[in-house]
């Protein structure tokens, strides 16, 4: 008969001897969890004090601000004004996605991020040298919509369901329209209505990636790169934590903390001994 001890000297032992990552010795424990409970009906008491495998801890890839100049020097269109607000603004890949019309104040020059990660609003900076080629990209944005809206076969855009009902005709409005939406009309796989998308998120992530190789960078450039770099070089600029934590959306300052690590590297300001020679 296997003990609760012998349990966790199994799962101490894929931790240690196998060095599996911490996901893989939490589904063990929670398989095995299951079977003492479910098929053995003996469940395993006092499971939790055993030796849990380590979390690898890996610093950000942060782009200089040439690197980033180099990256959108390579893109064009509407790839080059989002990419501009992943880095400029600071904005998830998603969030970026989903701006409404609505969201752009250029009176404040600020972006309203709505129903970021964990459902919370926030509001992050509007680059000014952005300003004239998103006003252009709105004005565009209402021809298309004009053009949709024509055909009464067309739907508005996608609502919040407590929002659409309310008001039905709000999906047609300019504010509500996506800043950046797709090319083409699809049927809403929840209603099966005919209505416009925003832009599918996977054509930025393959163009940053592309342009990061164009530029000649070595470094890995995705999306989320851009966004590690607006915190790097805004506390690299002087700005204080909690405001660089409030512009990224983090609940815990804990997380935004890690682009301090960046910034402290010791091998960022110690002079190599072979150039003393």
């Amino acid at each position: 008969e296997i003990s609760t001890e012998e349990v966790k000297y199994f799962l101490e032992h894929l931790a240690i001897e196998k060095q599996v990552s911490i996901n893989t010795q939490k589904q063990a424990m929670n398989a095995l969890v299951f079977f003492f409970r479910v098929v053995l009906e003996k469940p395993l008491d006092n499971l939790q004090d055993f030796i849990k495998a380590k979390t690898p801890r890996r610093l950000p890839i942060v782009l200089s601000r040439q690197e980033v100049q180099q990256v959108l020097a390579e893109m064009y269109g509407l790839h080059h004004v989002m990419a501009g607000l992943l880095y400029g603004s600071g904005l998830r890949l998603m969030e970026c996605m989903r701006l409404r019309v609505q969201d752009i104040d250029f009176s404040y020059q600020q972006i309203m991020v709505r129903n970021g990660k964990g459902l919370k609003d926030r509001v992050v900076p509007l680059p000014q040298s952005f300003i004239q080629l998103l006003k252009k990209q709105i004005k565009a944005v209402k021809a298309l919509s004009e053009e949709d809206y024509a055909n009464e076969n067309i739907s508005g855009v996608y609502l919040p369901d407590a929002l659409e009902r309310k008001y039905p005709n709000a999906g047609k409005e300019l504010k509500w329209q996506y800043v950046f939406p797709a090319s083409r009309l699809s049927a809403d796989p929840r209603t099966g209505k005919t209505r416009r998308h925003h832009l599918h998120e996977t054509s930025l992530q393959k163009a940053v990636r592309t342009a990061g190789q164009q530029a000649g960078l070595t470094k890995r450039v995705h999306c989320h790169v851009l966004r590690h770099s607006f915190a790097t070089h805004l506390l690299e600029s002087g700005y204080d934590i909690r405001t660089v934590q409030e512009l990224l959306g983090h609940s815990d300052v804990a997380t935004t903390m890690i682009y301090t690590h960046v910034l402290n590297k010791p091998g960022l300001h110690v002079k190599s001994p072979l150039d003393s020679l």
